[in-house]
């Protein structure tokens, strides 16, 4: 009997410090799991993948190349899509400039033309009429040189609206059209360079590949992870306390974070939870599970990189004074 109750008092002993108050020092003691924060680094384009620089476990500074992805097909679109742009820039330009001299003095001559023409049957309409009234001509002599006359008048007319069209050059409606198919080109270009670009991927934090999610050679999906960084600068302790201790924390509040291994680092509490919830599953016991805790993380001071993610710590916080 004495060994049962001698093994549940070294239990307990081993339980209390998860979620409460130290009864030696009246400190607040309560253990928990360090995260960090975890990028992914996809894909942005789909294509074959390159070329992956880095493996797990490499440290790795932000910007630095991570993977690179074959660009072979883009760059062929970009070519494609610069040619289109050219011939719609060209296309404004012609625009613009409007109709060349030659075509317009080949326009003045066919209006001299076809002026001369119709003063030609003019004066044929004329003798025909003359000859009628004399007595030697025909009426149909004269309906024809009429009719050629209006044939003629017809063709100056037309000659001289294609002398006009031509001077005017595009109408203005032409001319916006042509802006906005060279706008619509510029912007193809515009996006293939970015996905040019987007081949090359850098990483945005400095930190510690913690996982690797392709190889080179595979074919990527737009949007495919390459690799996880964690940021090990950005690391924080998640401990639960009691409703009790609550009371006695502070934002900003230094804690003592040490490790199963015994090491001590500084940190700061920078978050404490408003609404309880139970305790997490990854405390053992049941009468630790059951109980309504806050939790309260501590910002770790981690140049070194000694914290992890998952690495289980202790806080050791000095109650503050009661009050606001």
């Amino acid at each position: 009997m004495r060994r049962r109750l001698a093994a549940a008092a070294a239990v307990l002993g081993l339980v209390a410090p998860a979620c409460g108050r130290s009864p030696e020092d009246g400190m607040i003691v309560a253990s928990g799991h360090v995260e960090a924060t975890e990028v992914t680094l996809s894909s942005k384009v789909s294509g074959i993948l390159e070329a992956l620089r880095v493996r797990e476990g490499d440290r790795v500074e932000a910007g630095q190349e991570v993977a690179r992805v074959d660009t072979v097909d883009v760059r062929l679109a970009l070519d494609r899509a610069r040619a289109d742009r050219e011939l719609a820039a060209a296309e404004l330009r012609l625009r613009v400039k409007g109709s060349r001299e030659e075509d317009i003095a080949e326009a003045e001559a066919q209006v001299r033309r076809a002026e001369a023409d119709l003063s030609g049957a003019e004066k044929d309409l004329e003798r025909m009429e003359g000859l009628l009234q004399a007595g030697s001509g025909t009426t149909k002599a004269r309906d024809d040189a009429r009719t050629r006359r209006d044939v003629a008048a017809a063709v100056v007319a037309a000659a001289r609206e294609g002398l006009r069209r031509l001077q005017a050059g595009f109408r203005p409606e032409e001319i916006q059209a042509a802006r906005a198919r060279v706008a619509g080109a510029e912007a193809q270009v515009a996006q293939l360079d970015q996905q040019l670009a987007d081949c090359l991927i850098t990483s945005p934090v400095a930190g510690v590949v913690s996982e690797k999610l392709a190889d080179a050679g595979e074919l990527l999906a737009r949007g495919a992870g390459l690799v996880v960084v964690t940021d090990l600068a950005d690391a924080w302790l998640n401990v639960y306390v009691g409703e009790p201790d609550l009371g006695r924390i502070r934002l900003g509040q230094e804690a003592q974070v040490v490790t199963d291994d015994g090491q001590t680092r500084t940190g700061r509490v920078s978050f404490v939870a408003s609404q309880a919830e139970f305790t997490p599953r990854n405390v053992q016991t049941r009468e630790e599970r059951v109980k309504l805790v806050f939790k309260v993380k501590v910002a770790l001071d981690n140049p070194d990189g000694l914290f992890k993610p998952g690495m289980p710590a202790e806080a050791r916080l000095t109650p503050a004074p009661a009050g606001p």
